[in-house]
Parts: structure tokens; C-alpha cells; sequence
């Protein structure tokens, strides 16, 4: 038997059908919906209906859909765009109008009536603005409501101010409006709560409870003291309404008030434990910082997490400063720092109570801050021992200070006394870290409840304990007033530990640790560098044991890149060589610093003037060449090698007053330099210095012998150089010209073109213009850029130097106002064709490009 239609096209009959009821069923739901909104109509205006959606239960999708509806004979009106906002705009201006009228009534026609027309006035009017929301609120005009309401809270705050005014002219101004913001928090609370569909009364309340208790303080004209437990009660109160208050509005008025209130209470209470003399002037203020503590953990225990953590911090800070207030009291400041440090370590004893994960949390916080605050404190005698050092660039060799370290650093006049504490406090905090990194498993378990720090916390933990037991030590020396020998010896030693540290730490893989001994072990050495400059003795000592430290520490960085490579796997091992042989390079370059500074104090000792002692100082880059042909290939040879170079640029300085030590200096670099360009990777750069050195040598040498004709020294230099140039490009067409035929050219046409522009004849500058000519032509028909550009160069100067006196007279007989003229029609011209100038320019460039 067949099926007629098909199974499967009556199927999709079936679902077709079925989605058109559906559809219909939907749209006629959404308007029997409609209708019986606009029955019993809302208190806001009635959305309008959504769209009817279509979807097949079951099945295969229907071959045809069909078309939506309209929803426009069905629905509601179209609401108007913006007429809530429109409303709200209209009642916020006509109750700001009315509250204007009245606060005018009250301050200007108020004296025009009878005390029975005042009462009756006010009221009528106050008690009509009062009960209107409420009959508002039952016909769903909450908006209106809202106005009138903060109309009425107006009248009242005007009410008060004319009852004062009139019942009692000669009471206590700050007393009376204590008493007034009394009452009127508890009306506004009771208002609010009896309407609470009103949104204003209730946080107006909140606001109003801030004020009686301030005002009362005031108008007894109490202390500082109980201003405070004004302050605090008052903030005690917000965060009972913070954390019990009906709705967010008033809540978030309570915090508010609460943070604010609270924060000056505990202020006033920390100035006053500061400032005390003796315990017993401090207790009070600790009474009022542990009160805030107790309320500052009330609230935190109950308050979501961020306010938490704040409000546990907030505690532990109160406590620190009321238990540190009293055991520090009478004691100088500098050592009442321990005493506040000791107090914020004792704290986190508290993790151990049963307490909240963000209340533990801000208590941590608290002591880390503390912990801050006490490192910050001790930092001045830190940086004046490191800093105070550069004074000594200004005494070089001029003995030992008669003050010690402290006349070494300028700082006699310092009351060192004050800042005796601070080597103990950086010392602790140290040691403190230091046991955390060592036992950080015990600490992990013992804070587990609280915090769960990783491992780059220990890592940060060591790295901090190091920093801070390196700074400690560095200003013990001031701190104790010792000599100046023993300084600079307390110093070195000190450099070689932290250069020892960091060796160990990076050969361990402990790279925060070893990085920041690292650092520790640098700015110590140049500043125990500085410090040895005082005494000629001390210069030699520091600076050899810094150049053995740190070769020491180059040397051992590369064996434990060796080990590295071998002992790991991988991975591990490419990261691990990486870091030591960058690292390794700090060191080394250091070595190479100390080595100039002692050749340079050889050639002072020595009794050598500065461009004598010149030659003397290119034994270190000589050192360098060697080292870098020695480290090729290592992150550390091109450092070490450029150290060197900037200090044979140091020699060179140095031999600037003479010219033949120049010469000598010059060709020396140049050797050096030749030396260099030997290794492959350094040929490229190395070459040329070399030549620019040696040919630069040759000139500097020529005028100081006083020779008048160059030429006669410089041309049988520049043909057997032009003849291996020709050579050289027979043998390979590629090369540059710049190679072949640069430094053969401008060894005779650089010092014939100076000797040319002091010549007062005038036949070598036209000797020179004619050979300039022929290069720059042999140079632009062989398309050599050598030739054209020396060539052209030099013919342009020796032009200038020849037409210069011409043009000077020819310029003198022109009017004044020609050139001017002149010039500004060759701008008018170029600024014309400019873009053809630009392409004109840059077709010459690439010409001259493509030149070899």
C-alpha cells in the first residue's frame, strides 16, 4: 500500500501545521497578557510584548516557515523615548524650585509674621509635605514620592533652624545642632522605615547620626581625646547599620561614614601615642587604638572580601601602634622603630586564632606594611654611606680624612646618634626573611589557613633578606664611627661576600638570590672605589682586590656555565648557561674598569703627566684584545672588548695636549685595532678603525713635526696603496672601492687639503683642485664611490677656501637687501619644484649606491 502524500512530505505537513499553532497559541498568550496589564495597570508604564518565537518541538526543520506576524494591531502604544528621564528632570527642578522658595521664606519673610502665623505656617507646611508621599506611594507615583520627600527632610533641617531662631535664640549654637541632628536622625530613620519604598529618609539618617556626637564633643570644648572616642563611637555606630541596615543605599552610606569617621578617630588617637612622653601618656591613646582595632574586626568579620582584607589590616596597624605606642614611650625615635617592627612580627602570632581567610589576609598585610615602614626608615644612613663616597672625586690623594668614615663621607655634622637603629632594623628584617626562605615549607604549612604563596615568594623573601643584610652592613661603618682604614676595609670585605654569594646563588640556580647579590656586589664596589680615592695606599689596595673579586667571579661564572652544561638536562642547561655567561660579564667588565683605574694611578704615582701616562693605559685594551680572542663566541667577549675600547678612548683624552704622545697613542689603538680585525667576527669593524687609526696617526704625527709638504710623506704611502688596491680588484671585481682605494686617497688628500687651506700661495691649492678633479672624473667614469666622493669632497673644500675671498667682495659690493632677496628666490624656486628636487635627490642616491 502507498502513502499519498509520501511519509516524509506528510511529515513535514505535520510540523508546518504544528509550528503555525504554536506561533498563534504564543501571540494569542502575549495579548490576553497585554490586556490584563492595561486592566490593572503598573506603577511603572507597561512594557510591550516580546516577539513571538518560533521553533519546531521535534522533527526535521520545516520546508517553509511561516512569515512573523504583526504585532502592531495587538500591542500596546509605543512608549515615548526618554519620558521617565523627562519625569525625573521635571520633579528634581520643581523640587529644587520649592525648596528654594521655602529656604527664602524662611530666611527673609520670616520676620514679616506673628509667632502664631510662623508655627502655624510651618506646620501645616512640613506636616503636608510629610504625609503627601505616603498617599503618593499608594497611587504608584513613587517619582513624585521621591521629590516631596527630600522637599519634607528640607523643611525640617529649615524647621530646626527656626526653632532655634525663636524658641531658644540664646542656646548653644554647636549644643542645639547636636541635639537637632539627634532628632532628626531618629525622625528620618523612623520616616524611612515606616515609608520604605522611599529611598532618601533612611541614608539621610545614616548622615545626620554622624553629626551629634562631634557637635557635643564641640560645644563642651573637650580635648583631643575625646574627639576621638567621638570620632570612634561614631564609626562604632556605622558599622552596626553597615552590617544590620535595611537596603544598599544605606549600607554604603554607613561604610562610607564608618571608613571616614573611623580613620580621623584613629588618627587623632596615633598622633597623641606618638607625641606621649611616658607610658602612662600613652595608655589612653592605646585604649582608643585597640577600641578601633575591636571595632575594625567587628565589621571585617562580616564584610565582603575586599573590605575584609582592609578591615583586618586596619586592625593589625591599630594594633601595632597602640601596644608599640606604650613600650616605646620616652624613648628616642630613631630606636623607637625596632620597638614597632617587633610589634609587627608579633602579629602574625594572630593567624594562629581562628579568624577569617580576609581578615588573616589584612593582618598579614598590616605586618608586611609595618615591616615596609620600618626598612624605609633606615634607608637615609644607606644611601649617605653609599652616596657620600663621590666626595672624594674632589680630594683625590689628600690623606685620610681626620674624621674617620663619617669625614670620608662629609657627614661630621650629622647626629649620627639618631640613626643608630637602623643598621638593627635592616639587620632584622634580614634575618627575618632569611629564616623564611630556609624553613619555607613550615612557613607555608603554618600560614595555609591564610595565605598560599609560591615559589616565587621564597624566592623574593631571599632576594629581599639579601639586599637588606647587604645594606645593613654597609652602613655599620658610619653608624659606629670607625676609622678609615678599618671602613674601606669593612667595605672590601663586604664586596667580596656579596660577589661570593652571588657566585654561589647563580651556580645553584637560585637566580633571585644571586642577581641581587649581584647588584649588591656592584654598587658596593664603586662606591668602596670612591671611598679608596682619599688615600693613594688605599686606591692600590681596593683597587687590586676588586680586579682579583671580580676576575674570581668572571672565572667561576664560566666553570659553572661548564658544569651547567654537562650536569642538566636540556633545557634546563641552555637557560642555565645563559644566565651565567650574561652574568659573567658583569664581572668581567668590572675587572677590566679596576684595571684602567690602577694603570692610570700607576702613571700618577709615577710622577707621568696625563698624555705621558697615555701609552701606559693601552695595557689594559691590549689585555682585552687578548681576552676576547680568548672568549670568542661567549656572551662576554664583545662587553669585555668594548670596555676596553672606551678605555684606550680614555688614553686618547688623556694625550690630547700633546700631539706627538697623539700620534704615538693613535698608532698604538691602531695596532690594537689590527690586532682585532684578525678574528673573522670582528673584521668588518675592526678594519676600517684600524685604518681610520693608523692614517690618523700619520697626519697627527706630519703637523707635529712642523712639515710644511705633506705630499712628500703621504704619496710614497698612497701609490703602493693604490697599486695593492688595483690588485686587489683585479682579483675580485665585488670589492669595494672604499677597501681598495679609500685609505691609499686619503692618506695624501686629507693632509694636503689642511695644508692647502693655510698655504697663502697658489699653487698647491691648484695642484690639489686638479688632482680632486681627476679622481672625482676617474671616480664618476669607473663608477667607483671612493674616488667620486673623496675627489668631490676635497675639490668642493679647496673651491670654497680659493672663491671664499671673492665672494666676500662681491658680497660687500651688493646692496643689503640683494642677498636676502636672493635667498628668498631660491626658496620660491626649489619650494616650487620641490618634488622633482626629491626625486632628483634620490635618483643621485641611488646611483651613488650602486657604486662600489
Amino acid at each position: 500500500m502507498e502513502h499519498v502524500p509520501p511519509p516524509a512530505e506528510e511529515l513535514a505537513l505535520l510540523d508546518s501545521e504544528l509550528a503555525r499553532l504554536d506561533a498563534r497559541r504564543s501571540q494569542l498568550l502575549v495579548r490576553r497578557a497585554w490586556l490584563l496589564s492595561v486592566l490593572t495597570p503598573p506603577a511603572g508604564p507597561p512594557a510591550a510584548p516580546p516577539a513571538p518565537q518560533f521553533a519546531a518541538p521535534f522533527g526535521p526543520p520545516s520546508p517553509a516557515r511561516p512569515p512573523a506576524p504583526s504585532a502592531a494591531p495587538f500591542g500596546p502604544p509605543a512608549a515615548q523615548a526618554g519620558a521617565r528621564s523627562a519625569q525625573n528632570v521635571l520633579l528634581t527642578l520643581g523640587g529644587l524650585l520649592l525648596t528654594i522658595a521655602a529656604i527664602a521664606f524662611t530666611l527673609v519673610s520670616w520676620g514679616h509674621m506673628g509667632i502664631s502665623g510662623r508655627s502655624a505656617v510651618l506646620a501645616v507646611v512640613t506636616i503636608a509635605t510629610l504625609a503627601a508621599p505616603a498617599v503618593l506611594l499608594r497611587r504608584g507615583l513613587s517619582a513624585t514620592a521621591e521629590s516631596l520627600g527630600a522637599l519634607a527632610s528640607v523643611l525640617m533641617i529649615l524647621d530646626a533652624y527656626a526653632l532655634h531662631r525663636v524658641a531658644a535664640p540664646d542656646a548653644d549654637g554647636p549644643g542645639f545642632a547636636a541635639v537637632a541632628s539627634a532628632v532628626l536622625a531618629v525622625l528620618w530613620g523612623a520616616y524611612g522605615l515606616l515609608l520604605g519604598r522611599l529611598r532618601l529618609p533612611l541614608p539621610l539618617a545614616v548622615v545626620s547620626a554622624q553629626l551629634p556626637l562631634l557637635l557635643s564633643a564641640w560645644s563642651a570644648g573637650a580635648g583631643a581625646s575625646v574627639f576621638g572616642w567621638a570620632l570612634l563611637l561614631t564609626a562604632a555606630l556605622d558599622c552596626v547599620i553597615a552590617v544590620w541596615g535595611p537596603g544598599v543605599a544605606v549600607r554604603v552610606t554607613a561604610c562610607v561614614g564608618c571608613w571616614t569617621t573611623g580613620l580621623l578617630g584613629l588618627l587623632v588617637a596615633l598622633a597623641q601615642s606618638v607625641s606621649a612622653g611616658a607610658a602612662s601618656g600613652a595608655v589612653a591613646p592605646a585604649a582608643l587604638l585597640l577600641t578601633g582595632a575591636a571595632v575594625a574586626l567587628f565589621g571585617a568579620w562580616r564584610a565582603p572580601r575586599g573590605l575584609a582584607v582592609a578591615g583586618g589590616a586596619l586592625a593589625g596597624l591599630c594594633g601595632v601602634a597602640a601596644v608599640g605606642g606604650v613600650l616605646r614611650a620616652g624613648m628616642d625615635w630613631g630606636w623607637s622603630v625596632p620597638v614597632y617592627l617587633l610589634c609587627g612580627v608579633v602579629l602574625l602570632a594572630a593567624l594562629r586564632a581562628p579568624l577569617p581567610r580576609p581578615v588573616g589576609q589584612g593582618l598579614v598585610w598590616a605586618s608586611s606594611a609595618v615591616t615596609v615602614a620600618a626598612v624605609v626608615s633606615a634607608a637615609p644612613p644607606v644611601g649617605m654611606s653609599l652616596m657620600g663616597t663621590v666626595s672624594q672625586l674632589a680630594r683625590v690623594w689628600s690623606g685620610a680624612p681626620d674624621g674617620g668614615v663619617r669625614g670620608a663621607l662629609g657627614t661630621e655634622g650629622l647626629a649620627w646618634s639618631h640613626l643608630a637603629a637602623a643598621p638593627v632594623v635592616l639587620l632584622t628584617v634580614a634575618g627575618l626573611l632569611g629564616l623564611a626562605h630556609r624553613s619555607w615549607a613550615r612557613l607555608v604549612r603554618a600560614a595555609g589557613p591564610v595565605l598560599s604563596p609560591g615559589a616565587a615568594w621564597r624566592s623574593a623573601a631571599g632576594a629581599a633578606a639579601s639586599a637588606l643584610c647587604w645594606a645593613g652592613l654597609t652602613a655599620l661603618p658610619a653608624v659606629l664611627g670607625l676609622s678609615y682604614a678599618a671602613a674601606v676595609s669593612v667595605q672590601s670585605v663586604l664586596v667580596t661576600g656579596a660577589f661570593a654569594v652571588a657566585v654561589r646563588g647563580l651556580r645553584r640556580g637560585t637566580s633571585a638570590v644571586g642577581t641581587t647579590a649581584l647588584v649588591c656586589g656592584l654598587i658596593g664596589a664603586v662606591s668602596t672605589g670612591f671611598l679608596s680615592l682619599a688615600a693613594e695606599g688605599a686606591t692600590y689596595a681596593v683597587f687590586a682586590v676588586l680586579l682579583v673579586v671580580l676576575g674570581a667571579a668572571a672565572v667561576l661564572f664560566e666553570g659553572g656555565a661548564v658544569q651547567a652544561a654537562r650536569a642538566l638536562p636540556d633545557a634546563r642547561a641552555v637557560r642555565a648557561v645563559r644566565a651565567l655567561r650574561i652574568a659573567q660579564a658583569v664581572p668581567a667588565c668590572g675587572a677590566v674598569v679596576c684595571g684602567t683605574v690602577l694603570a692610570r694611578a700607576a702613571g700618577a704615582s709615577l710622577g707621568l703627566a696625563g698624555y705621558q701616562a697615555a701609552p701606559l693605559m693601552l695595557v689594559v685594551p691590549g689585555v682585552t684584545v687578548l681576552l676576547g680572542a680568548r672568549l670568542r663566541g661567549r656572551p662576554a667577549a664583545l662587553p669585555v672588548e668594548l670596555t676596553g675600547a672606551a678605555s684606550a678612548a680614555v688614553a686618547l683624552v688623556m694625550a690630547v695636549p700633546d700631539r706627538p704622545f697623539l700620534a704615538l697613542v693613535l698608532a698604538l689603538s691602531g695596532v690594537l685595532a689590527a690586532g682585532t680585525a684578525v678574528r673573522a667576527e670582528r673584521r668588518p669593524v675592526a678594519g676600517y678603525l684600524a685604518v681610520a687609526l693608523f692614517v690618523l696617526a700619520t697626519w697627527v704625527r706630519l703637523s707635529a713635526s712642523g712639515v710644511s709638504d705633506p705630499e712628500a710623506y703621504t704619496l710614497p704611502v698612497t701609490v703602493p696603496a693604490l697599486a695593492v688596491g688595483v690588485l686587489r680588484r683585479r682579483r675580485d671585481p665585488e670589492a669595494s672601492s672604499w677597501t681598495a682605494y679609500g685609505a691609499g686617497l686619503a692618506a695624501t688628500l686629507v693632509p694636503s687639503l689642511f695644508a692647502a687651506w693655510v698655504d697663502p700661495h697658489w699653487l698647491r691649492p691648484l695642484l690639489l683642485g686638479v688632482a680632486a678633479l681627476a679622481i672625482t672624473l676617474a671616480g664618476a667614469r669607473l663608477r667607483l664611490q671612493a674616488l667620486l666622493l673623496l675627489g668631490g669632497a676635497v675639490l668642493a673644500m679647496d673651491a670654497v677656501h680659493e672663491l671664499a675671498p671673492y665672494v666676500v667682495q662681491v658680497v660687500g659690493a651688493l646692496p643689503r637687501w640683494l642677498p636676502p632677496a636672493l635667498a628668498g628666490v631660491l626658496l620660491l624656486v626649489v619650494g616650487a619644484t620641490y618634488e622633482q628636487r626629491l626625486r632628483d635627490a634620490r635618483r643621485l642616491k641611488e646611483t651613488v649606491g650602486r657604486m662600489r
